[in-house]
C-alpha cells in the first residue's frame, strides 16, 4: 500500500473567497525568500519528479513543494481552499460538476504562463499514462471530461458524486505540469521538474536534492528560507541520527528509529547541545489484514478471539516506545465520524475467556497454528518486532501457535495478491484527509487489502451515499454505521495511529506548521537563524 500521508465542517467549494490568496513575498507576487538555507535529512527515497508516476512519501515531498494545484491545504487546516485557482466550486448539487478559475498572471518556473490549458493536460497526461505507481486509478478515476472555455477557466465532468474532488486534487495528485515540458504519452525520467510552485528543483540526483525558492511563484505561501537542501539516507536510520547530531544536517525528517526519537525527547532539558524534537499529529495508520478466504484466518471465530487477544497498548508502549497510539477504528482519531468500534466490542486489554469462547464457537478446541506475514521496511521498521510481539500475546494465551515470517516487499506484495497469506500487514498514510480515504481504497471496488471481503453495504450504499455528499459532517452517521460493520465482520484489526516527528537544532523554527493531517511538508514554514541560540 502506498504513501499516502481530516475533516470538513462545510460543504466543500463553498464560499471559498479570494480574499484568502495573497502574494508570496512582494506586491507582483514574486517568492522573496528571507532567512538562511536549510539543509535536512529524510529516509524516504524520492522514487520521481514526475507527478503521474509519483505516489510514494518522499515524491509527494517534492511534489509538494515544487508544483501547485489549484487548491492546497493551508497551515493547519484540513480543509482545501485555492492555490493556482482565484476559486473553486461545485456547479450542481450532484457533485458531479467542478469549477476552478485561475488567478491571474500565473507562471511557471521556466517563465512559461500557466493557463487552464496546462491545468487540463495535467489530468489528462496522468490519467492517459496510467502508471502502476501512480495516483491515476485510486485518485483521479472519477473524472469524466474537462472543459476550458477560456484560459482561465477549467471544468472538471465527474463520471460520478464524488464530493471528495476537491480534497484529492489539493494532493500531490493534482500537481500541474507545463503542457510543453512533459510528453503525454510517458514519463519524464531525466530527474528535472517544473512547476509553479514555491520552489524550483535546483538539481537531484542520489544524494540530494537542492531547491531554490521559485521567483515566479504567486500564491498563498509566504517563504521563511531562502532554499532547502534534502539529503537522502535511503533507509540508514543511524546515518541520519548521526547527521542531525553533528550538524550535518540542520533537522531530521522521516526515518529516525523510534528508540531514538525517545532517546532524544529525555535529553536533558539543560543540555545546550539539546536537539528539540517536535511532535505533530499524524493519520497514517497500520492494519492487521485477514483474508477471509484463508482456511485459518477466513474464521470468524479466529479473527474474533485474536481482536480479544491484541494488547495494542503493550505494542505501542514496548515496541513503538510511545511513538503512536493505539487505534481501535479503521477512521483515524481527527479524522470526521471517527468512532471506537473496536473498542467498543473487544475492549482495551486481553480477554483470554472471550477469545475461547470465539473459537469454540468455530469448534476449535486445540491450538491454532497461524502465521502472521510482514515486510521488513515498507511500514515501518517496528513492524517485524510489532508481529512478533503479537505473536507472543496469542501464544500467552494458550490458545495459538504463532509464528512470523517475513519477506521483502516484492516477494510480499505478490503473496497477498495471490492470496497465501492468512494474516498479514498493511499500512496506510492519506492522500487526503477525509474518512473517504480510509474507507473507499479497503472496503469498495478494488480494495487495497486484497483479503476478499465483500460488503454490498459498504461497497454499493454507503460508500456512493457518503461521496455524493458535499457537506462531509452529513457523512457521520454513514461512517459509523460503516466502522460498527468492519469491526464485527473484522476483515482488518486496526493496531496503531502514528505521530509525525522532525528532530532539529536549536536555529530551526516553523516546524509546527508542518506537521499536521494533511501530511503536507512545507518547506517553506521553515527558517534558519543566522546564529545559535
Amino acid at each position: 500500500m502506498k504513501k499516502r500521508d481530516q475533516w470538513l465542517a462545510a460543504p466543500l467549494g463553498a464560499g471559498l473567497a479570494a480574499a484568502l490568496l495573497s502574494g508570496c513575498g512582494s506586491e507582483d507576487g514574486t517568492a522573496a525568500g528571507t532567512g538562511q538555507p536549510v539543509v535536512m535529512g529524510m529516509s524516504d527515497e524520492v522514487m520521481t519528479t514526475d507527478p503521474a508516476s509519483g505516489y510514494d512519501p518522499g515524491s509527494w515531498v517534492l511534489f509538494n513543494n515544487v508544483y501547485q494545484s489549484l487548491m492546497s491545504f493551508p497551515k493547519g487546516s484540513t480543509s482545501p481552499t485555492p492555490d493556482a485557482a482565484r476559486s473553486c466550486s461545485f456547479k450542481d448539487h450532484s457533485s458531479q460538476t467542478y469549477e476552478c478559475t485561475l488567478q491571474d498572471g500565473l507562471k511557471f518556473s521556466n517563465g512559461h504562463p500557466l493557463t487552464s490549458e496546462d491545468v487540463a493536460y495535467s489530468f489528462r497526461r496522468t490519467l492517459k499514462i496510467n502508471d502502476k505507481d501512480g495516483p491515476a486509478a485510486s485518485m483521479l478515476s472519477t473524472i469524466g471530461d474537462i472543459k476550458t472555455p477560456d484560459k482561465s477557466t477549467i471544468v472538471f465532468q465527474l463520471k460520478r458524486p464524488d464530493a471528495t474532488f476537491p480534497q484529492k486534487i489539493a494532493s500531490g495528485a493534482g500537481s500541474i505540469v507545463d503542457h510543453t515540458e512533459y510528453p503525454m504519452d510517458k514519463l519524464r525520467t531525466d530527474g528535472k521538474a517544473v512547476g509553479s510552485g514555491v520552489y524550483k528543483l535546483d538539481s537531484f540526483d542520489k544524494s540530494k536534492a537542492v531547491f531554490k525558492v521559485n521567483p515566479s511563484y504567486k500564491g498563498p505561501a509566504t517563504v521563511q528560507n531562502s532554499g532547502v537542501t534534502l539529503k537522502f539516507f535511503h533507509g540508514e536510520q543511524a546515518e541520519l541520527k548521526n547527521a542531525v547530531q553533528k550538524g550535518d544536517v540542520d533537522l531530521a525528517y522521516r526515518g529516525l528509529a523510534m528508540k531514538d526519537i525517545a532517546d532524544l525527547q529525555a535529553v536533558d532539558a539543560d543540555d545546550k547541545n539539546k536537539l528539540n524534537v517536535i511532535e505533530g499529529t499524524s493519520a497514517e495508520i497500520q492494519h492487521m489484514v485477514f483474508n477471509t478466504k484463508d482456511p485459518v484466518a477466513g474464521k470468524a471465530g479466529v479473527r474474533k478471539a485474536i481482536a480479544y487477544l491484541v494488547d495494542r497498548s503493550a505494542l505501542v508502549r514496548d515496541v513503538y516506545k510511545r511513538t503512536a497510539e493505539p487505534l481501535y477504528s479503521v477512521v483515524p482519531s481527527g479524522i470526521t465520524g471517527h468512532k471506537t468500534s473496536f473498542f467498543d466490542l473487544y475492549g482495551d486489554r486481553p480477554q483470554p475467556a472471550k477469545a475461547a469462547a470465539a473459537l469454540q464457537s468455530e469448534g476449535i478446541h486445540g491450538k491454532v497454528k497461524l502465521t502472521l506475514w510482514a515486510t521488513p521496511i515498507r511500514y515501518g521498521p517496528g513492524t517485524v518486532p510489532e508481529f512478533q510481539e503479537i505473536a507472543k500475546q496469542l501464544n500467552d494465551s494458550g490458545l495459538f501457535e504463532a509464528d512470523v515470517k517475513s519477506v521483502p516487499i516484492d516477494e510480499y506484495e505478490k503473496g497477498v495478491h495471490a492470496g497465501a497469506y492468512g494474516v498479514y500487514v498493511k499500512g496506510w498514510i492519506p492522500d487526503y484527509p477525509d474518512p473517504d480515504n480510509f474507507t473507499a481504497p479497503f472496503f469498495g471496488a478494488d480494495s487495497e487489502l486484497a483479503n476478499n471481503y465483500e460488503s454490498k453495504e459498504i461497497a454499493e450504499k454507503i460508500l456512493p451515499a457518503t461521496a455524493a455528499q458535499g457537506s462531509r459532517s452529513a457523512t457521520v452517521d454513514d461512517f459509523a454505521k460503516l466502522q460498527n460493520t468492519v469491526a464485527q465482520d473484522l476483515p482488518v484489526l486496526p493496531l496503531w495511529q502514528g505521530k509525525q516527528y522532525v528532530v532539529a537544532n536549536s536555529r530551526i523554527s516553523g516546524l509546527q506548521w508542518t506537521l499536521d493531517a494533511s501530511t503536507v511538508f512545507r518547506f517553506w514554514e521553515i527558517g534558519k537563524s543566522a546564529n545559535k541560540s
